[in-house]
């Protein structure tokens, strides 16, 4: 039995193998696409040598395209039919509608993009955080189903991002990023009452953009949750900042490119994506009125408390 499994899989290797020079072709462009990934997690993990021209990264690049190609011509049978099966489930998909070549490119384009970028991670054990603070008074002050906080975050949505409509699985988060950018470049910061926790409603905030910082995430979260994102508030010492739900690392990757390259690219140039990572695995980009993009800087980096609005 095994001896015919031998001899049936020699006969399609055989079949479908590739003849020179395009088998080398295939196998160096395979090499290619796994060597890139490969050389940024070793150039991200590695200490940097400071070597003049940046040789040490120049030869580390060689050393594991070179270790990489020899290891696929040393299995080039099963490499080529694994490609030639792998087009075809490509090309199936492409036509009926499914995972087909555009998304493959689209999924190693942001991966590609999100690793270079760097973004910077944080865990959350919700498990240990404390009760969120003033959280009855809090919960009623995001008044997301009020006419006018809905027709704000409708008016930002028509003022900002709406020539970017090719992303439609993310078009939602568009939507919500530019609630964060009409509210956070006109926010006004403005004390509360001395020895006093003044918690204003959402409506309330609207009128002149401008309070504390729970104000704003009041506000933030209320109009996020108007137009179907969901929101959190993260409450640190003596600090509250909103949060959105991106959802998985492969919605991040996309994210993080929407946000360098159609969204906020000068807010972000140069700049790190921030995140949490909860218990469940989801991610959550910081919109605090601090930040200039989503993903900015944390102000406070330890929680004491999370409140999210289902």
């Amino acid at each position: 039995m095994i001896q015919k499994a031998k001899l049936l899989f020699e006969e399609l290797s055989t079949k479908f193998q590739v003849k020179k020079p395009w088998d080398i072709v295939i196998i160096f462009a395979l090499n290619v696409l796994i060597t890139i990934p490969v050389f940024l997690i070793a150039h991200q993990n590695l200490i940097d040598l400071e070597w003049i021209w940046q040789l040490d990264r120049i030869i580390l690049f060689v050393i594991i395209i070179v270790i990489i190609q020899l290891i696929l011509r040393a299995m080039r049978k099963i490499t080529l039919l694994s490609v030639f099966l792998y087009f075809i489930i490509l090309f199936t998909g492409t036509v009926f509608g499914g995972y087909g070549f555009k998304s493959v490119f689209e999924d190693y384009k942001y991966m590609m993009y999100s690793m270079s970028e760097n973004p910077n991670p944080q865990d959350v054990i919700i498990s240990k955080l404390l009760p969120f603070p003033n959280k009855s008074e809090v919960l009623k002050a995001i008044e997301y189903d009020k006419p006018i906080v809905r027709n704000f975050a409708i008016m930002a949505t028509s003022k900002h991002f709406r020539g970017v409509k090719k992303y439609h699985e993310n078009y939602t988060l568009i939507q919500c990023f530019a609630v964060f950018k009409e509210i956070n470049s006109r926010w006004n910061y403005v004390s509360d009452p001395k020895d006093k926790d003044y918690i204003a409603t959402a409506s309330e905030s609207l009128r002149y953009l401008s309070g504390d910082c729970d104000d704003h995430s009041i506000l933030m979260a209320a109009c996020i949750k108007s137009i179907g994102g969901t929101p959190r508030l993260i409450h640190t010492d003596g600090h509250i900042y909103p949060e959105i739900l991106i959802g998985s690392k492969k919605n991040l990757e996309e994210i993080i490119y929407l946000i360098k390259q159609e969204l906020f690219v000068n807010e972000s140039k140069n700049q790190v994506i921030h995140y949490h990572i909860d218990e469940r695995g989801q991610i959550w980009l910081n919109l605090d009125y601090t930040a200039k993009y989503p993903g900015g800087p944390f102000m406070h980096e330890i929680i004491l408390g999370a409140l999210t609005l289902n």
